[in-house]
């Protein structure tokens, strides 16, 4: 069964945001859906868990918090189950609205690394570094 939509979303600011950006709605659910496993449900709860993910994209706190999961290993867990091919893309464990942005990035041939490797990037922190559970501010996107 999907998972429920959090509560704590702030789905009035995001609902701007989704009509502004619906283009990335459409390119993350693209990716998400080409890397879908189609036998872990049914076919419309597979949407619909891969349209929360997208649209929770757009939010300020890390992923599994805005999808109100209880930890980053919850929507680790979410997305091994419905999306396991691009889970396995994953392998240095990338925070993952990163990951998803840079894997759009790859998909339409734009590098956004700053050095040519992760491990020599001044980001390597923001990308790679741990999470916690405590609520951010602001417009900056986290993982």
């Amino acid at each position: 069964m999907a998972q429920p939509v959090s509560p704590r979303l702030d789905w009035a600011l995001l609902e701007g945001r989704m009509r502004a950006r619906n283009d990335e709605i459409d390119d993350l659910m693209a990716l998400l859906l080409d890397h879908a496993d189609r036998s872990a449900g049914p076919k419309a709860e597979l949407y619909h868990v891969a349209w929360q993910i997208a649209c929770a994209s757009l939010g300020d706190q890390h992923l599994w918090q805005d999808l109100g999961l209880p930890s980053r290993d919850a929507l680790t867990q979410l997305i091994g189950r419905w999306f396991p091919a691009l889970a396995a893309r994953n392998v240095d464990n990338m925070k993952w609205k990163k990951f998803f942005y840079r894997q759009l990035c790859e998909r339409a041939e734009i590098m956004i690394c700053k050095s040519p490797s992760c491990a020599e990037c001044s980001d390597v922190g923001l990308c790679f570094g741990p999470e916690t559970a405590s609520p951010v501010h602001g417009a900056e996107a986290k993982a």
